[in-house]
């Protein structure tokens, strides 16, 4: 036989494993409590007549547990179904708790105002909009690197796969085994014409353009050889005189003349074209004198 009394002194001075004990006060873990408060009304093991509102996926249910069924644990508490009316909620734990303690009767109806206000702003909540904020590991973002990677990997060797298989469609190696869309095969070989175009565009040679260059030293060169030619004239000049007379001075003299008035008009058409090549460029000249130990004129010859 069930005692309340002996129930309540043992939970409360001994153990209870749904007693929490917090410095505000002790309450109770116990699904079926009215309250959550532990004390000896409230109690759901330490009252033989008891009664609660428990809510299951948004429905409410009203139990009650009476003394009369303490020996059928499967059948201790009796489940009935709360309409989601407000009204007809508290009429129906009126009709079922007609004889029920006041206290407990007020305490049900207590607690099935707060589950009705949590439930609608639970509503209102679910309708809004908010942003969830989301962490993603770093292990998640490397892993799918590689998987980047590898199906980038893969796409090549399948674009290298179908070159190999369309260079043995066209040597033939296959033959008649095979029967494929001739279209799509048509599309592909006018794929690879363009492709082999677009590249021997590409691969065209550049133009070549010729460009001036160099023309300060070969005007330098051509002075010097002037200026060489000047001073082996002089000495062969020099030599050749010695020990002649003054007739032989002469036509020596004149023939070294017709000599230099020749190279003269050489070195001019020389210098003409290379000024005709190279515009806006200076004329070089060159002064070439020849004096003779028996005569006392000088011959000057400019190049």
């Amino acid at each position: 036989m069930q005692h309340d009394e002996v129930i309540w002194q043992v939970i409360r001075h001994n153990h209870c494993s749904f007693m929490a004990k917090i410095t505000t006060g002790n309450f109770c873990r116990n699904p079926y409590n009215v309250t959550g408060i532990c004390n000896r009304s409230s109690c759901p093991l330490a009252n033989s007549r008891y009664a609660t509102i428990r809510d299951h996926d948004g429905v409410f249910y009203l139990y009650m547990k009476t003394i009369e069924r303490a020996h059928k644990p499967n059948e201790l508490w009796e489940r009935v179904k709360l309409p989601r009316n407000y009204e007809k909620a508290l009429e129906i734990i009126d009709k079922h708790l007609t004889y029920w303690p006041k206290l407990l009767v007020h305490k049900i109806k207590q607690r099935l105002t707060k589950m009705t206000q949590m439930r609608i702003r639970m509503r209102k909540l679910a309708l809004k909009t908010r942003e969830k904020i989301m962490t993603t590991p770093r292990k998640l973002a490397k892993r799918e690197a590689r998987r980047e990677e590898k199906a980038e990997k893969a796409a090549l060797l399948n674009k290298s796969i179908e070159k190999e298989l369309l260079e043995r469609l066209k040597k033939g190696v296959y033959g008649d085994i095979y029967n494929y869309p001739a279209d799509k095969y048509n599309e592909l070989l006018d794929m690879d014409e363009l492709q082999v175009a677009g590249e021997e565009k590409e691969e065209e040679e550049p133009e070549v353009e010729y460009v001036e260059g160099y023309d300060d030293l070969e005007e330098e060169d051509d002075i010097e050889d002037f200026v060489g030619l000047g001073i082996n004239g002089s000495h062969a000049f020099d030599g050749d005189n010695v020990g002649l007379d003054d007739d032989d001075a002469e036509a020596a003299e004149k023939v070294d003349c017709k000599r230099g008035r020749k190279e003269s008009t050489l070195a001019s058409r020389k210098l003409e074209k290379d000024e005709s090549g190279a515009k806006l460029k200076k004329k070089a000249r060159v002064l070439v004198e020849v004096e003779n130990e028996g005569a006392s004129e000088r011959q000057k010859a400019v190049y």
